[in-house]
């Protein structure tokens, strides 16, 4: 690896998209933070690689606060942020969540990605070269539900109006931002799709994942656009994966 004298941020690093990310982000020449709640996890992700776990409730704002003042004073900067971290709740219907189920999951998915965002804006305009990427992790339900889904898909949907604000007030200090979609990607959270996945007819299915490179190899390819340059949305997903058509 030849460092390209770049540091990435990536939360929800210590499984699935996020390790695929960070993983990819380090083999691209990036110096990578890894944050996350699961100490151990970021271990297992940093282990075959010289990364920095930093243990991380971004919902909690001086969590937040520490893990970027961390980043500031082992890098002195930072160049992509990628808000990756998200959690769901139970698959019931909405009428039987509880406010604490709700409540988890917009503290994480969507209180999370603003205050890492805001904590990043602050850094990136301040630094010098100054500005830096950030690239939200929208999910394909940031277009469509799930059945039984209306804590998860009303954060992803947020998380659009969050990535177009941060597109147009970041515009002024050589921020730019960039969402990218995902659809079913083999990782830990998709090994319940084998057998079988809600359809909103009533029916299960077994729907088509793709290799979780894939979206890191997507998330590199937004990370190393210079900064004149910017994905603004962009969706991956398995050619078969039931997304045009669900609903």
């Amino acid at each position: 690896m030849i460092a390209n004298g770049k540091v990435a941020l990536v939360t929800g690093a210590g499984s699935g998209i996020g390790r695929a990310a960070s993983l990819a982000l380090h083999a691209a020449g990036y110096s990578v933070v890894l944050a996350g709640r699961r100490a151990a996890e970021l271990e297992r992700t940093a282990a075959s690689a010289r990364m920095l776990p930093v243990p991380t409730d971004i919902s909690q704002p001086e969590s937040v606060r520490e893990l970027f003042a961390t980043t500031r004073d082992t890098f002195g900067r930072l160049d992509v942020l990628f808000n990756n971290a998200g959690i769901s709740a139970p698959g019931i219907p909405m009428e039987d969540l509880t406010y604490e189920q709700w409540s988890a999951v917009v503290a994480v998915n969507l209180t999370g990605a603003f205050l890492c965002a805001q904590a990043a804006i602050k850094l990136m305009k301040a630094q010098q070269p100054r500005g830096g990427r950030i690239i939200n992790n929208g999910s394909i339900s940031a277009h469509v539900p799930r059945p039984n889904s209306a804590p998860y898909t009303a954060t992803k949907h947020a998380i659009t109006g969050l990535t177009r604000c941060i597109s147009l007030d970041g515009r002024q200090h050589d921020i730019a931002c960039g969402q990218i979609d995902i659809g079913n990607a083999a990782t830990e959270m998709t090994e319940r799709m084998t057998e079988g996945v809600l359809q909103a007819n009533g029916t299960k299915m077994v729907e088509p994942c793709m290799d979780v490179r894939h979206v890191a190899e997507a998330v590199v390819y937004m990370a190393n656009l210079p900064l004149d340059a910017n994905v603004q949305f962009m969706t991956v997903m398995a050619t078969k994966m039931p997304f045009i058509g669900r609903g």
